[in-house]
């Protein structure tokens, strides 16, 4: 009997997630920031430097230093600077959505040090003379910008006149900023020095606290110096170690280009979902739906900011999600073909399939963990959206579609469908005729998976073998991220050559080593070279092809320091990754399990790095994302096959070699779908961003598919075959000291 309360809830829920969804999703999408990636804007890492020889950067000095900083954000009108302590001498600054990156970096780092001095360069007053706020732009007799400052104590200013007219002829005020030992007034006389500012002739004794500054200013620099007064001296020097700045342009052409990736990719993860399983997949659709929304509504109240390695993180977290889905919907029908009723094998499933669901997500959580750790900004942006995704399926993929499945189920609606769920009535055996050593019916139970694994060993060896000729020969391209240097991406409104490239940027007295077109039509020119662009440079860069081709370019630049430490983390995080997964398998599992998962993904990771030798692809900072990601979700196709091996040997006893081999050979046929399923939908995914994604994650993309491929082969053809081979020689052992002993 139909119970019609349960259908008429099924449906409440699907048009109440329906109605939260659609009404929803884009103002949580409006609300969430966008990185500087996306909006334009530039991140720059200073080292903090004392501002005299022998002293120590100590906490409070950071503390003020970032106080400063954030002021002079305020004053470009960045509303959500983020700025951030690194370790004991480091500060990160980044601000997206800067219009003018020129003016903020010189802004950001100019120290603010004002010093009035004779014209024997003596100081007689320095910026804690004036008082707090009282710098303003203004205009002389004449109309020329000016600044306005407020002194505290007018009769120390009538002391300093009264010395300067001491000095006759040379009774001039000369008034720098951020004064230099070295610098002098009688050298600079007539030279452009941004560092002097004017030279005021006395005449009489000033008793006052008013002071006017004149000099070649435009009304811009007059009021970004009066703020920088106001905004007060930095404490200490800054270096600038790291820097990376996007052009609105790239940013605006980034998100649109990515968002359309992302729309065509889930699309088709829902049409092969509905079309593969049909009820059950348009139930994944509902909880997919649903996770997205979750997804922009989390990130939202924690006040995020999405980057595009973020965006690109959503994107696959679609596909990742659906994992769960394909687990438990694959293993439903498996039940289904045994006999059981719709009800029967629904519950079965379920149970079954929490615990694979469970170890597949906890170790990409945990490479996840270690990106965020270990990564940048860019790249902790996309650890925290991969771990959110990861926790937001486990209450879509898994307990949302758990209970609108279950609703029809409990109705009695389906108790006939078997067919609704994909399952062929061909498919279906007698129940009569089954029992608990029933195998499961497969397109596959063909296919020998065990009995060559020496040829799939022996490929394997040849293939890395090969790599490593490749990789000492070719070795990496490595970008800037790991070798050091600076990396400019132009976009212009025409085709580009290399030739008009190099031209462009030896006229600016910057030789390049390479230059890369992409694109379309080769709208887009990357040049690399060794050595770090100056800020000075950095900013004839942008300003001269802004006005060449209306679009400002990234400029990215590395320092050797920093190029080595993201070296050193980007091998520890491998490392920690690795280890903590041969741990937690260890635990779950077996030791054998764990470190056959481990050769594996080491096959992996060594195959994606020896296809970016031959193809010289960069090897850049999203490249270890991209692997470390690989090492945490790849090995979800080997824990399936596992945790079905581990349920078959708590079944059947395996006595002798030949009882493992066809344990291990009936696991991998009957996950074989499961395998290639789960895997499909993040491989369509990372398609998606390959050819309608951003540029600038193209390398991030294609790493991840090579891993994808390389993840699924070494799950059916490496990793539990090493553990066939290791578990077999231990029964061997213990059958031989069992003999021994009789």
């Amino acid at each position: 009997m139909v119970k019609k309360g349960r259908i008429i809830a099924f449906f409440l829920i699907i048009i109440i997630a329906g109605v939260l969804v659609g009404l929803n999703s884009n103002k949580a999408a409006n609300n969430i920031s966008l990185g500087l990636d996306l909006q334009g804007g530039f991140e720059v890492l200073y080292e903090v430097k004392p501002v005299n020889k022998g002293e120590k950067i100590e906490q409070s000095d950071l503390v003020s230093t970032v106080r400063a900083l954030e002021q002079r954000a305020n004053v470009l009108g960045v509303s959500e600077p983020n700025i951030q302590i690194e370790g004991d001498n480091r500060i990160r600054v980044q601000l997206a959505g800067v219009e003018d990156q020129n003016r903020a970096r010189e802004i950001l780092s100019t120290q603010a040090k004002l010093t009035f001095r004779d014209v024997n360069d003596k100081e007689m007053m320095n910026g804690a003379d004036l008082q707090q706020g009282g710098a303003s732009q203004s205009f002389s007799e004449t109309n020329q910008p000016i600044v306005l400052v407020k002194l505290k104590d007018a009769e120390k200013f009538a002391n300093v006149t009264q010395h300067i007219l001491s000095l006759e002829p040379n009774n001039q005020l000369v008034i720098w900023l951020d004064y230099q030992e070295g610098d002098s007034f009688k050298e600079e006389a007539g030279k452009e020095n941004p560092k002097f500012l004017s030279a005021p002739n006395v005449s009489h004794v000033l008793n006052t606290t008013d002071v006017m500054i004149e000099g070649d200013f435009t009304i811009e620099e007059a009021k970004d110096l009066a703020n920088l007064l106001n905004a007060g001296a930095l404490p200490v020097n800054l270096d600038e170690m790291y820097s990376t700045s996007v052009g609105a342009k790239f940013g605006e052409q980034a998100l649109d280009q990515t968002v359309l990736a992302g729309i065509i990719g889930i699309g088709i993860i829902f049409l092969f979902m509905l079309l593969f399983y049909q009820l059950p997949g348009f139930i994944a659709i509902v909880t997919l739906s649903v996770y997205i929304y979750l997804i922009l509504q989390v990130f939202d109240w924690m006040n995020g900011v999405l980057t595009l390695p973020g965006i690109a993180a959503i994107i696959l977290g679609v596909g990742m999600a659906v994992d769960a889905n394909i687990i438990t919907y694959e293993r439903i029908k498996e039940e289904l073909k045994l006999g059981k009723t719709v009800r029967s094998a629904f519950k079965s499933g379920n149970r079954r399939s929490i615990a694979t669901i469970l170890d597949a997500n906890l170790t990409t959580i945990l490479a996840g963990v270690v990106l965020f750790i270990f990564g940048t900004s860019s790249v902790k942006g996309f650890a925290t959206m991969l771990i959110l995704s990861i926790l937001a399926s486990f209450i879509t993929a898994v307990f949302l579609a758990r209970i609108l499945l279950g609703l029809l189920v409990e109705s009695r609606l389906l108790d006939k469908k078997k067919g609704w769920f994909g399952v062929k009535k061909s498919e279906i055996l007698d129940i009569a005729q089954t029992n608990e050593h029933t195998e499961v019916p497969t397109k596959f139970s063909k296919w020998d998976f065990v009995n060559k694994r020496k040829l799939f060993f022996m490929i394997s060896s040849l293939m890395v073998a090969a790599g490593i000729i490749i990789l000492f020969v070719f070795r990496l391209n490595l970008g800037i991220d790991f070798a050091s240097g600076t990396r400019i991406e132009i976009l212009s409104d025409k085709p580009l050559t290399a030739e008009e490239v190099e031209t462009e940027l030896n006229s600016l007295d910057v030789e390049v080593n390479e230059v890369v077109l992409s694109g379309e039509n080769n709208e887009v020119g990357v040049a690399r070279f060794v050595g770090v662009l100056s800020q000075e440079k950095i900013a004839e860069v942008k300003t001269h092809f802004n006005e060449k081709y209306g679009s400002e370019p990234n400029v990215s630049t590395v320092s050797p320091t920093v190029g080595k430490e993201l070296a050193r983390n980007a091998l520890i995080a491998v490392l920690i990754a690795s280890v903590g997964i041969i741990i937690y398998v260890s635990f779950r599992f077996e030791f054998y399990m764990a470190l056959a998962s481990i050769i594996a993904l080491l096959h992996d990771a060594f195959f994606i790095i020896t296809f970016f030798s031959i193809t010289r692809l960069e090897v850049d900072i999203t490249f270890i994302a991209a692997v470390l990601t690989i090492v945490g979700y790849s090995i979800n196709d080997t824990i399936v096959t596992f945790d079905r091996i581990r349920e078959k040997m708590k079944k059947t006893k395996a006595k002798t070699k030949e009882d493992l081999a066809n344990i291990v050979n009936r696991s991998l046929q009957e996950t074989f779908t499961r395998s290639i399923n789960t895997v499909l939908t993040v491989v369509i995914a990372v398609i998606a961003l390959i050819i309608f994604g951003a540029g600038s994650i193209l390398n991030f993309s294609i790493a991840l598919l090579i891993g994808l491929i390389s993840g699924t082969y070494s799950s059916l053809f490496i990793a539990a075959q090493l553990w066939l081979v290791w578990k077999g020689k231990q029964l061997e052992k213990k059958k031989a000291e069992v003999i021994e002993e009789t």
